[in-house]
């Protein structure tokens, strides 16, 4: 499979584009105007304490304090046994409150194969892949962001935090609408080929690292480079690289922490310590590996960037770098801003002639499958087989793409077969089995209904591209013309039999107005005989189709 990086890079946005085997796999967006604070470390002052909820509100110089949790919080850390042997509860982070945080599991699972077996089922430490900007903005590629475990710390609040104490924190999810960020103590700094976790003494290696040999020289070599009680996630770029080159991330990181601890010795609270990277350099760092052929990019100025910096930390990856120096835009030279166009379609075809349906609810994404212009050759079974085949492959490929998350429910043409329901669900399968973010698929239901449950990873395309509709206020509907005749012929009823008033004026939409003067201008004269009233008509474009005045004279 042959990959590329594609950068859109202009002053008020930046775009990347992930192309596999020539076809768009995946969008991050980053407009500078609205960059976010996922992955900052600032230094912070607890403002409030709260013992009832376990959590506590830190100013950290944003407009509204920050929530750090009970389990967020470093409780005091004794000196592990051994080196090798499992780390205390305190050090095994991930997720705790935060459902809408995303995850990516192929850089921090398996994190300390010396967890027990009970241990295990509440300890989990993950990679929560982070949003630049507020929902609806950006996105960015994967930032390892630590958070505590579901086992509750054994301390209260209280215990832990007083009122104008000083923390460092670092801002784990993003402030949604009246809510202040999320932010938690345990710091946890990606590098290129390991996640830096200074407050703990764990060494993991992700689970797509699948050679154990390989796994284990990775976490040999981590244990002897790395300082003592300080953890280490070894990331899946990893694969194959050299003692050098960890012990470099190493000591780059061991930097990066340094100055952050210095900084928050010198300024006051609230402050912040350590910005995160732009996606530029995030994405040269996460996702520029040896299995990408070529990173294009539009800017001379960012080119020079990238250059430095690949040419001090990834010398052999400097032939792979290309200018794009062409009149044409970039993204539509290759093909990208189609396919982003693309995915804001409610509509897919398919190459057959069949069809796909995207709708998004609340809580699930609905996929209906239809045959639309395909008529088959043979017979009806083989027709809906071969709709279904290619519409999983289409589904996987736009799940991906736009990003969808949570509930994923597919209503495929109902076959008769079971072979083919086997087939169809093997091709999902393999079409899914490339996707970074974990999905758990279901069997096909009785209803011919399958069920996938899909980590977000980042925020999907929609969001980012569209606000919902102000005219019918996201709702996707508005009542038609025939109702709102009826509910106007009713607030006549209500008000007509006052026998002072001899005229009654009504303003609605022109849409409304257009039906009550020709298909129900009977009713409205049968209303003028009733309530021997005149009735005028006047049509306001300012209106909403919903809306209507009446005055009565």
């Amino acid at each position: 499979m042959t990959t590329e990086i594609i950068i859109d890079a202009e002053p008020e946005e930046v775009r990347v584009a992930l192309v596999e085997n020539k076809v768009v796999a995946e969008i991050y967006f980053d407009r500078k105007k609205d960059r976010g604070i996922i992955g900052n470390v600032y230094k912070g002052k607890v403002v409030k304490v709260l013992p009832g909820m376990q959590a506590a509100f830190v100013d950290i110089g944003t407009e509204k304090a920050a929530f750090l949790y009970v389990a967020d919080i470093i409780v005091k850390k004794e000196a592990a046994p051994s080196e090798d042997s499992s780390a205390e509860e305190d050090a095994v982070l991930d997720e705790t409150g935060a459902p809408e945080a995303a995850r990516s599991a192929a850089d921090l699972e398996d994190l300390d194969e010396n967890l027990d077996e009970d241990d295990e089922e509440d300890l989990d430490l993950v990679e929560e892949e982070s949003d630049t900007l507020e929902p609806g903005a950006s996105t960015r590629t994967p930032t390892p962001v630590v958070r505590r475990a579901r086992k509750r710390s054994n301390k209260a609040v209280e215990d832990l935090l007083k009122e104008g104490q000083d923390v460092i924190v670092q801002v784990s999810k993003e402030p949604i609408g009246t809510k202040g960020p999320r932010v938690t103590t345990y710091v946890s700094l990606p590098g290129r080929y390991l996640v830096y976790m200074p407050m703990v003494s764990n060494v993991g290696v992700s689970r797509r690292i699948g050679h154990e040999e390989e796994r284990q020289r990775l976490k040999e070599m981590i244990r002897r480079l790395r300082k003592k009680g300080s953890g280490y996630i070894v990331r899946t770029v990893s694969d194959g690289t050299t003692e050098e080159e960890i012990k470099q991330d190493i000591d780059f990181l061991d930097v990066v922490w340094e100055g952050i601890l210095k900084k928050a010795e010198k300024v006051s609270s609230p402050a912040l310590l350590h910005n995160d990277l732009d996606l530029i350099f995030k994405t040269v760092r996460d996702l520029f590996t040896k299995e990408v052929s070529l990173l294009t990019i539009n800017s001379k100025q960012e080119y020079d960037r990238i250059t430095e910096f690949v040419g001090t930390y990834l010398p052999s990856f400097l032939p792979r770098l290309k200018l794009w120096d062409k009149g044409e835009p970039i993204f539509e030279a290759f093909g990208v801003e189609v396919e982003i166009s693309k995915a804001r379609n409610r509509r897919v075809w398919l190459k057959s002639g069949g069809y796909i349906v995207i709708d998004r609810a609340e809580a699930l994404t609905v996929i209906d499958v239809n045959t639309g212009r395909f008529v088959g050759k043979r017979d009806l079974e083989e027709t809906i087989f071969k709709t279904n085949l290619e519409a999983v492959k289409e589904i996987a490929y736009q799940v991906r793409l736009r990003n969808v998350g949570g509930i994923i429910i597919i209503d495929l043409i109902d076959m008769e077969k079971e072979r083919n329901r086997d087939k169809v669900m093997q091709a999902l399968n393999e079409a899914f089995s490339t996707d970074k973010a974990r999905t758990h698929i279901l069997k096909i239901t009785e209803l011919g209904l399958v069920q996938i449950s899909r980590e977000r990873t980042r925020e999907d395309l929609i969001r980012i591209f569209c606000a919902p509709c102000p005219y019918c206020e996201g709702l996707g509907y508005t009542k038609s013309p025939v109702t709102m005749c009826h509910e106007l012929f009713r607030e006549i009823r209500a008000i007509g039999s006052s026998p002072r008033d001899k005229k009654i004026i009504i303003g609605v939409h022109p849409t409304v107005a257009a039906l009550l003067y020709d298909e129900a201008r009977s009713d409205v004269e049968a209303l003028e005989r009733q309530y021997k009233k005149k009735i005028i008509i006047k049509a306001d474009s300012n209106l909403h189709i919903e809306q209507f005045d009446i005055v009565t004279l």
